[in-house]
C-alpha cells in the first residue's frame, strides 16, 4: 500500500478518535448544563475527516440525531469530504500511471 494512503487511513483514524471524543464531551456537557462545543466546530472536524467517528459517536450517545438542520449539514459534510478523497485518489492513480 502506497505511503500517501497510509497516511490518508492514518488521518481519518485519527481524526475519527478525535470527533468520537469531541461528540462525547459535548454531549456531557449538554446533559450538565456546561459549556457546549459549536456545531461548527463539529461540522469541521467532521468535513476534515473525522466523520466516521463523529456518526459513531452520534449513534453511541443519541446525540445530535433529531436537530434536523444539523442532521442535514452533517451529511453534506460527509458527502463533500467523501467528494473531495475520492477526486484525491483518482487523480493519484492517474498520476501514478503517467
Amino acid at each position: 500500500m502506497p505511503a500517501s494512503l497510509i497516511f490518508l487511513a492514518g488521518l481519518y483514524a485519527g481524526l475519527s478518535v478525535v470527533a468520537f471524543l469531541v461528540y462525547a464531551f459535548d454531549k456531557w456537557a449538554a446533559v450538565k448544563g456546561r459549556r457546549r462545543v459549536s456545531e461548527k466546530t463539529l461540522h469541521l472536524i467532521g468535513v476534515f475527516g473525522g466523520w466516521p467517528g463523529a456518526l459513531l459517536a452520534r449513534r453511541l450517545f443519541r446525540h445530535k440525531t433529531s436537530k434536523r438542520g444539523f442532521v442535514s449539514i452533517f451529511w453534506m459534510t460527509v458527502l463533500a469530504n467523501l467528494a473531495v478523497v475520492t477526486a484525491l485518489v483518482v487523480l493519484y492513480r492517474k498520476l501514478m500511471a503517467a
